[in-house]
């Protein structure tokens, strides 16, 4: 089981459907599409200050990386990367991932619960946490 998130650079939405509106349309557009788009400096920035925190899953022999595949930067596609992590680990890596990309200037997007990240107060992943 895995834990998905959604990084991408533009506007910030005004709530959790907008952000859900605009992940998807990103969605269909570079990642679900079947052109490969090269990552844009940011994301790749962002993807590098990822594997700065957390070794690439193609270089770990220690069972360490969180993310479930690799090497990570393929995940991303112009302006968006959506990538998957251990479910056993999400509940750290997610918030740290969550809050380099708003460091950055970036947009975060948990698409299991519909809401942008990190919320204004960040709290444990899980149903009661949804509201």
């Amino acid at each position: 089981m895995t834990y998905d998130l959604a990084v991408w650079e533009g506007e910030q939405p005004t709530d959790d459907v907008e952000g859900g509106q605009v992940f998807q349309q990103l969605y269909e557009k570079y990642i679900d599409a079947d052109d490969e788009t090269t990552p844009t400096p940011r994301i790749r920035a962002y993807v590098d200050a990822l594997l700065e925190r957390w070794i690439d899953m193609t270089e770990d022999e220690e069972d360490l990386s969180p993310w479930s595949d690799g090497p990570m930067i393929n995940n991303a596609s112009g302006p968006i990367i959506y990538f998957a992590m251990r479910y056993s680990m999400c509940e750290e890596v997610s918030a740290e991932a969550a809050k380099i990309a708003a460091e950055r200037g970036l947009i975060c997007f948990d698409p299991q619960w519909s809401r942008l990240r990190p919320a204004r107060e960040e709290h444990p992943i899980g149903p009661s946490a949804s509201q």
